[in-house]
């Protein structure tokens, strides 16, 4: 192939790719985080198999009945603290976060979910705007440190990871179920919970949001049994407000 032909192909292709990412990071700006779940959900519904839809679907409902949506945290509750460590090797007091101005927690599962990685995105987009009415994000995951960080890289965020080691503070907050038996074996073939969290531990967390006022109360509450439903950004802003203008 000629060069000058070979170089203005190579030229094209990289636009092209240029011009797809930036129209994909145009469309997640414009759509609700809801809107973005149920597009991926219905991407993999459409993708998968019906076994394994079903599977998964089934699994949801499982965890659904064992009432973990009820008997984890809610608000009006106190608030657990505990010391946790980022990538980068800080401790972090969440109390001390919290006596400075309300704390947003959110838990997500793993770099290896699209489902966090979008509500991941979505939540670095407003980042500024949940910064603004002086309140902190604070993001938890099992996920090792070394792995956490390739998350953040992976979807271009600024958030800074706690490590919830082996769900200890998940745990304290009653978010913690174990995989039910019709997903068990797939988690378990694929090794992804042991290679991201260091442990053979078939267990994850409901992608649960809290906010914590500035006397360590619990004042707001996501919890949802299906994966694939997270807060919206808008009502945690609209929580923080509430808190930050009485």
């Amino acid at each position: 192939m000629n060069r000058t032909i070979h170089l203005v192909l190579l030229f094209l292709f990289a636009s092209n790719s240029l011009i797809t990412s930036a129209m994909s990071q145009e469309s997640e700006t414009a759509k609700t985080l809801s809107q973005l779940l149920a597009d991926k959900s219905a991407q993999n519904a459409k993708l998968g198999s019906a076994d394994r839809v079903a599977a998964f679907q089934k699994g949801i409902d499982l965890v659904r009945a064992t009432g973990i949506e009820k008997s984890a945290k809610q608000v009006g509750d106190t608030a657990v603290d505990n010391q946790l460590k980022d990538w980068k090797g800080n401790t972090i007091t969440l109390s001390e976060l919290w006596k400075e101005g309300p704390v947003v927690l959110m838990w997500y599962r793993g770099g290896w979910c699209p489902y966090c990685s979008i509500q991941l995105r979505k939540m670095q987009q407003n980042l500024d705007k949940i910064e603004n009415t002086g309140a902190r994000l604070v993001v938890l995951t099992p996920e090792l440190p070394e792995r956490a960080k390739e998350t953040a890289e992976a979807n271009d965020l600024s958030i800074v990871a706690l490590h919830d080691a082996n769900l200890e503070l998940a745990k304290k907050y009653g978010i913690v179920f174990e995989l039910p038996a019709p997903i068990a074996p797939m988690y378990r073939a694929s090794g992804r919970l042991k290679e991201f969290n260091g442990n053979d531990q078939l267990e994850l967390p409901l992608s649960a949001t809290y906010v914590v006022d500035q006397s360590g109360k619990i004042v707001y509450a996501f919890l949802d049994a299906d994966y694939k439903i997270r807060a919206e950004p808008s009502n945690v802003i609209t929580a923080v407000q509430a808190i930050t203008t009485r």
